[in-house]
């Protein structure tokens, strides 16, 4: 941190640059810090995952329910994820109380502090003009800028693992194993936010200390064991102190049939996102709501459709830099950091990349982690170029990129969609022939500084535009992490309204307050999803029956029996052709109920409800 003399008066200057970086590496730092806040923040949260949402504002509500991430008021079910990120919102919560800024702005600070995290990491390994590039264009990424508008746990992972690179470079460049230990920290974090998502990248850091710490392969493998002891406790930590303590005192673990965590994380959130129905089919086939399904599984499925669009810009030329700095840097010491920085990124790239290809589930938002890795490949790759820009190879290499980058980009580019300018595609044509060809051309014509310079400004310009424009798009368009850039208009719409059904329940409340006549619950649904919005929306206690998908044994039918003896609710809102046998029972035993008028496009007007009497 710089500091000034002024008058025998010292004072920091907080947009001063250290002595050992250029003078505007600070107030660019800040300048693209800033452009990230606006991007992710301008406008933000047009709706919410309204699952997540109603969590968030349960878990606000008590400790009990904070600590064991508990779904409804309550505290009977869980979460089907572990809570890592929404105790994070949770908190933003109870200090600022229930609004949507107020479970956004987590998401939009961690998405600032990625940026500036990995211009750190960058600026070790590459240098600081590196590590500018590398976090400006994570700040334009549209994936994660689409990602940071909402309230996806996501964003933290990204953090996390940022951390944990950051740990494991310095252990590189230190030598010392507190680093280490402090990446595996990092690592077990993470996995509290998204679970085995975080563990595939921790080869990454395995990989790139074996290869580049100091010491003997001995003092390495030991150091890598006991980060990877500290990432197994620190990630298992949460459910062995859940799985410990008394059934009674806790809710019950959705996304299990056994009240098992290691069930919701390791099977239900794990493998059986390979091969079995996800959770979200399940859904649609237990309310009858048909839910819009992934890409199928494919080679391709990063590079084509949305997907593509949200993460596809710079993959290809993320490659070539990969491969480029793995090849300029064959003969260098082991410790080389160049090297170090090709390994790290892109064994983070492939792990991921290979994962989201060949799952059976997937969100567009999840390919946001994987723009760190393509931010830093591409700011490496451009700088590596710059410092051999001398050599008529180099310069093919990048007029060649350009061509491959832009040709993929206009064919990736739709016709029409959500705030698609009309320009955009012929200004990339045009920009990215100028520099391609202006390149090329340089190998043949009398070396010129100013023309070799002014070749690759415009091409680091074509390769970069459509992602920046994208994001704009993104941010100007009040998009959120299950959006698109450039998606049909159609779709915008869709979206918006299966996700904004956040509010739509209020003006039914006085109606369900009278239905209640004095019941301890407002009323009961099937599965959580369905109970989501009246949770968020009031505040008040909605039976969520069978948690998420609504196939787990939680309440059983005895004791959904139990509760309508009891008086405990009267509303039921579930599928009008159910093949649960609780809510056969519900059916046979409640009497039927017209959906109630102008219920404002709320879940309860696609539902058959009935009304429960006490004695059933």
């Amino acid at each position: 941190m710089a500091r000034e003399e002024r008058g025998g008066v010292r004072r920091l200057a907080f947009w001063e640059s250290p002595a050992d970086q250029p003078w505007f590496a600070r107030p660019a730092l800040l300048a693209i810090a800033l452009v990230a806040a606006v991007l992710s923040g301008w406008r933000a949260g047009t709706y919410l995952e309204g699952y997540y949402a109603a969590a968030v504002r349960s878990m606000s509500m008590s400790w009990h329910n904070f600590v064991f991430a508990s779904f409804d008021p309550a505290g009977t079910v869980t979460l089907d994820k572990l809570p890592g990120a929404f105790w994070v919102q949770a908190l933003s919560v109870r200090v600022f109380g229930v609004h949507t800024w107020s479970i956004v702005l987590p998401q939009v600070v961690e998405g600032v502090l990625s940026v500036l995290v990995l211009y750190r990491i960058v600026r070790r390994l590459s240098g600081p003009r590196t590590g500018l590039l590398a976090g400006g264009l994570l700040a334009v990424a549209p994936a994660t800028v689409a990602l940071d508008r909402g309230n996806i746990s996501d964003t933290l992972m990204i953090l996390l693992l940022l951390l944990a690179a950051d740990a494991t470079t310095l252990a590189i460049v230190g030598g010392r194993w507190t680093w280490l230990l402090l990446a595996g920290c990092w690592v077990g974090l993470a996995f509290q936010a998204k679970m085995i998502e975080a563990w595939i990248v921790l080869p990454a850091f395995l990989l790139v200390y074996a290869l580049a710490g100091s010491g003997s392969m001995r003092r390495r493998l030991v150091g890598l064991g006991a980060m990877a002891a500290v990432t197994v406790v620190v990630s298992l930590s949460w459910m062995t102190a859940v799985t410990l303590t008394p059934t009674t005192s806790r809710p019950y673990v959705d996304g299990s049939h056994d009240d098992s965590l290691v069930q919701q994380v390791f099977v239900y959130n794990g493998i059986g996102r390979v091969d079995q129905e996800t959770p979200n089919e399940l859904l649609s086939q237990s309310i009858g709501l048909p839910i819009p399904a992934p890409p199928p599984p494919s080679w391709h499925r990063l590079l084509t459709g949305p997907i593509g669009r949200d993460i596809g810009w710079l993959l290809p030329a993320s490659l070539i830099s990969c491969i480029a700095g793995l090849v300029a840097t064959r003969r260098r010491p082991r410790e080389d950091p160049e090297r170090a920085h090709a390994v790290l990124w892109g064994v983070w790239l492939l792990a991921l990349g290979v994962s989201f290809s060949a799952g059976a589930s997937i969100n567009a938002y999840y390919v946001a982690a994987l723009a760190p890795p393509v931010a830093a490949l591409v700011a490496s790759g451009s700088a590596m170029a710059w410092r051999r820009r001398h050599a008529p190879t180099v310069r093919l290499v990048v007029a060649a990129t350009v061509v491959v980058t832009g040709t993929y980009a206009v064919w990736l580019l739709p016709a029409t969609g959500t705030g698609l300018p009309g320009w955009l595609a012929p200004v990339v044509v045009a920009l990215g022939l100028v520099a391609a060809v202006g390149m090329a051309a340089t190998v043949r014509l009398p070396d010129s500084a100013r023309l070799v310079t002014g070749a690759f400004v415009l091409s680091l310009l074509s390769v970069a535009l459509v992602p920046t424009v994208a994001s704009a798009s993104v941010a100007a368009s009040r998009l959120g992490p299950f959006d698109t850039p450039f998606q049909p208009r159609a779709v915008t719409v869709g979206v918006r309204a299966f996700f904004g059904v956040l509010g739509s329940t209020e003006q039914l409340l006085p109606q369900l307050e009278r239905a209640r006549n004095g019941a301890p619950f407002l009323m009961a649904t099937q599965t959580s999803a369905v109970a989501a919005p009246f949770i968020y929306d009031s505040g008040q206690e909605v039976l969520p029956i069978g948690g998420f998908t609504g196939t787990i044994p939680e309440p059983t039918l005895p004791a959904i029996e139990a509760l309508v003896r009891s008086g405990s609710f009267h509303l039921v809102i579930q599928s009008p052709s159910p093949t649960d046998a609780r809510f056969r029972w519900i059916a046979r035993h409640c009497l039927p109920v017209a959906p109630p008028k102008g219920n404002g496009g709320a879940p309860a007007g696609r539902f058959a409800i009935f009304y429960c009497t006490q004695g059933g």
